[in-house]
Order: C-alpha cells, then structure tokens, then sequence
C-alpha cells in the first residue's frame, strides 16, 4: 500500500496547492477526493478511441464529460440533470472537468450518448483494472472478501423465459423395457471451472429481473434491477466486479470473479459467506493455490458444523467487501441507478 500512499501524500503536497491558486478557489473535500481519483486512475489513457477521429461530423469532446461523470460519483449527485446544473453553475467544478463557460457544457442528450458508449466499450472497466494491476499487481494481497449486493433499477424487468416441462415419471420401480433414465447435465457452476473467463461472463445473464437476497441480519430483500457482485482486497480495495441479473445466484458468479481476480493480483484467502457454500467452488479456489474459507451451511436438520478458531478469526475479514458495498450505494450512487 506505500504505492497509493506515496501518491496520495504528493498529491496533497505539491496538485491541491497548485490546482487552488489556478482556480483562485479552495477545492474543498470533495474536490480533493475527485483530484485523488483522476490522478490515480488517468482515465485520459484510455478515452482516445472515443474521441472524434476527423471523420464524420465533429463531436463533443469526450474526455470532460468522462471526468464529469466521475465527478457525478465522487459527490453522489443522484440525476444527471443534477449534474448539469451543477456544472452550470459551479466554475471550480466546471474548469476541473475542462470547460471556462458554463455554454460550454454539452446538453443532456450528448451526456447520454457519451455514457452510452463508455459503457458499450467497457471503459470503466478497463480503467478499473489498469488501476488495480498498477498498484496492486505487485503487492500479495492476504484476503479477497466475496459478496454481492442489490442494485435497484427503474427498468422495466425482462421478462422470464418459459422452463421446459419435466417428463412425468411413472411411479414406482422401471419395467426393465424402458429406456434408461438420462443423466442430469451439468450445472453452470460445475461447468465454470472447465472454461475461460470471457466464456463465463458471456453466460451469465445480465438483463433487468427480479430478485432477492437474504441481508446481513437474515432478512429477505426483494427488489428489481441487477446484482453487483465484487471481490474486495484487504484496505477495503474492490479488485473485480461483475454486474448480473438480480435473480442470479451467488454461487454462479463466484468461479468468474475468482477468474478476474487471479488476473490482476496474487491472494492468498478467499473468504466466502454461506451463500457460497459450495464444493465446486472451494476445489476452484483451491486450484488457484487459495486457501478458501466458507461459513459452513447447516444441511439436512444437522446445524452448521463449527468453524476452527484460527479461521473463525480470519473469517472476521469478510466484513471488508460489506463496508465496500455500503460506501458504494451511500456515498457514490449505488442507490440512484436511472440509467439502463
């Protein structure tokens, strides 16, 4: 962690003073914070492909409306309505993000056109795992924390398609002219551990439903919209996240996370809720040379068998990936999902 402390320090140091006297303005915490993240993500790297080449009608540039969107996050503006309000009015955020007069701000349907390429081209994702594996692809990580949280949505749920009809079995013991019963063919977790990364994550389903999820205090949650599931390094760091339907289960993501977790840094433990239980997924984790450490499920009447005392205490750790998803729908607009 010296890395990210090292530049955290220099940019307190020598950026924020001289950031402050440019704008002839205090940045405040907020503008600090958004400082801190555009200059450890450097999304600049990645946004030439989305600029306007010289063919075709000129465009708006697309860099200020990327680090506005980042700014939409850092100060959890709830609507991007909000967003170019504030724009228009607040010069010191306004010239953070590149424009001098609030005319030059685009208008709200070139926002949307712009968000919808970013997320078309996974450009949040590529400037998450560039910032991961340069400043943590180096560094042994002990624990990744696994879970999932609901992210609520306005969108209409898609509907569900219809399951084939089981065949009826007779009851009792086949007659011996009967064709043999055929056997149940494997499910998506066991076929998981067989295949590559970007095949399991074109098999997860993604489309808007609904959902519903026992929260930290056993209580069931129902809500429609998607799930995001995340992979959290000790210091509360997120390493991998994958978005899905919200009726997919916890156990169908965890292969693929591990996958995109294994790609960018070396861990040692992966702690996993009850949720997870599953011998698929512990022997994955052990494939990986991870120590897997699974709260223990309670099966046929018995009651969940204790866990021994030094992975109790380990397992205390999962509680990081808890706070990561707290901080993300409290502070950065996890609870205000108005897009598709």
């Amino acid at each position: 962690m010296s890395i990210l402390l090292d530049i955290v320090c220099n940019t307190q140091l020598t950026l924020f003073p001289a950031l402050e006297q440019e704008l002839a303005a205090p940045l405040g915490e907020k503008g600090e914070l958004f400082v801190q993240v555009v200059e450890l993500s450097r999304p600049e790297r990645f946004i030439r492909r989305f600029e306007w080449s010289g063919i075709g009608c000129p465009r708006k540039w697309r860099l200020p409306m990327l680090l506005a969107f980042i700014a939409q996050a850092v100060w959890n503006m709830p609507t991007r309505r909000y967003l170019l309000d504030r724009l228009g009015y607040d010069r010191t955020l306004r010239r953070l993000c590149g424009w001098e007069q609030a005319s030059d701000v685009p208008s709200e349907s070139t926002f949307s056109r712009a968000f919808a390429e970013f997320a078309a081209g996974d450009l949040p994702q590529s400037i998450h795992e560039a910032m991961i594996q340069q400043h943590l692809g180096e560094k042994l990580v002990g624990h990744i924390s696994r879970d999932s949280t609901a992210i609520e949505s306005r969108e209409k749920a898609a509907p569900k398609p219809k399951k084939e009809p089981k065949p009826k079995r007779k009851r009792g013991r086949p007659k011996k002219s009967d064709p043999p019963v055929a056997p149940a063919p494997p499910t998506r977790v066991e076929l998981q551990g067989g295949r590559s990364l970007e095949e399991n994550l074109a098999d997860l389903p993604a489309a808007c439903d609904s959902g519903a999820k026992k929260n930290s205090q056993g209580v069931n949650q129902y809500w429609r919209g998607y799930k995001l599931h995340i992979d959290a390094a000790d210091s509360e760091i997120p390493v991998s996240a994958i978005l899905t339907s919200a009726s997919l289960h916890d156990t169908q993501a965890a292969i693929p996370l591990a996958q995109m977790t294994a790609q960018r840094v070396v861990n040692l433990y992966d702690l996993m809720d009850r949720g997870y239980c599953s011998q698929t997924i512990e022997a994955y984790s052990q494939r990986l040379g991870h120590v897997p450490i699974i709260e223990p499920k309670a099966r046929a009447g018995q009651p969940a068998p204790e866990m021994a005392p030094a992975r109790r205490t380990r397992y205390r750790e999962r509680t990081t990936v808890e706070r990561v998803n707290s901080d993300l729908k409290d502070s950065h607009g996890g609870r205000t999902v108005r897009v598709r």
